[in-house]
């Protein structure tokens, strides 16, 4: 039986290793360079990324420009947004500045990922992602849009309420639904994306959304937690999901299998005794995943993000999968 040909999108850093993404970039559609801000007038900030351009582009990955309110410290401004929307000569100084930047730098298109937008909001922004798509598909660019994991129309919340999945799902070419963040900086242990939680959301994204415009996010990391968790003080270390495998062999810990969220954990204790619990990715939670862009029809799959290596994923998807290349 043929292989399905998917999309497959990346995010990357300008400061990701160009080997590391040189090694990676065969089996990538598009390279999402991560983010370039606006101000309140519609301006763009502008970001160093023509290393991810060079070192994509001799591999066929279509470099895209991801435009996000993110701040200093790394949060999302949730005003930033609502003052672009605002009028309609900061919306039209936007979309011009990101064709200026796409021509420029020969660039294949814009992802929005602005989050945590208020409800009143939301159709304001699901219009100016359709007028920049009408006008960028005239030049031959795309338009992709990351939307919060929902499961409800009327999910409540900062994060959902201002992401309309059926009117985004039709204003931009492709959407891509951010299935990991279960398990968090923040909270419990537990796998990052479960497969009966993202399942969740599929669920509901395919009945508001073409599935053919949609792909699946991924995560390329895990969390080690140090036990035991204490609420609102605990805080988890992020872990490449190469070396949670290495932590684990270093610790002599087994490595485990949870077959509801099809994901992979081990404990171990450290050098002063402290119990740690760690959740990632191997190859046959990916698989388990894979399955679902095909169950569920999918255009393909993005990955958060591309700035650690993660070899075991990349040969199952070229088993499962051929990678589309524009």
């Amino acid at each position: 039986m043929a292989k399905r040909t998917i999309v497959v999108n990346g995010y990357a850093y300008p400061n990701i290793n160009p080997e590391l993404l040189a090694e990676t970039a065969p089996d990538l559609t598009f390279v999402s360079a991560f983010s370039y801000g606006v101000n309140a007038g519609g301006g763009l900030i502008p970001l160093d990324d023509e290393v991810i351009i060079r070192t994509a582009a001799p591999y066929g990955a279509r470099a895209l420009m991801v435009l996000s309110s993110l701040e200093g410290e790394g949060g999302m401004d949730s005003d930033l947004l609502g003052q672009i929307l605002g009028t309609a000569e900061s919306q039209e100084r936007l979309i011009d500045e990101i064709l200026a930047n796409l021509r420029a730098k020969g660039m294949y298109g814009v992802d929005f990922d602005f989050e945590y937008i208020p409800a009143g909001d939301k159709d304001l922004y699901s219009s100016l992602i359709e007028r920049a798509r009408i006008r960028l598909n005239a030049e031959g660019y795309v338009v992709l849009a990351a939307l919060a994991p929902k499961i409800a129309t009327d999910q409540p919340g900062l994060l959902y309420e201002g992401h309309d999945y059926a009117a985004i799902g039709k204003a931009a070419n492709l959407v891509m639904l951010m299935t990991y963040e279960w398990g968090f900086t923040y909270g419990p242990p537990m796998a990052v994306a479960p497969v009966n939680r993202v399942r969740e959301v599929l669920d509901y994204g395919v009945t508001q959304i073409d599935p053919s415009r949609i792909l699946m996010g991924i995560p390329n990391y895990g969390y080690d937690w140090t036990l035991p968790f204490v609420e609102g003080e605990s805080r988890a270390r992020s872990i490449g999901n190469e070396e949670a495998v290495w932590l684990a062999n270093y610790r002599g810990a087994e490595i485990l299998f949870d077959e509801v969220a099809q994901a992979p954990f081990f404990f171990y204790e450290d050098e002063d005794n402290r119990e740690h619990e760690v959740w990632f990715e191997d190859a046959r939670s990916i698989r388990a995943k894979l399955r679902l862009v095909e169950e569920y029809g999918l255009a393909g799959v993005s990955y958060w993000n591309l700035m650690r290596p993660f070899r075991a994923n990349w040969e199952v998807l070229r088993e499962m999968f051929n990678v589309a290349k524009l």
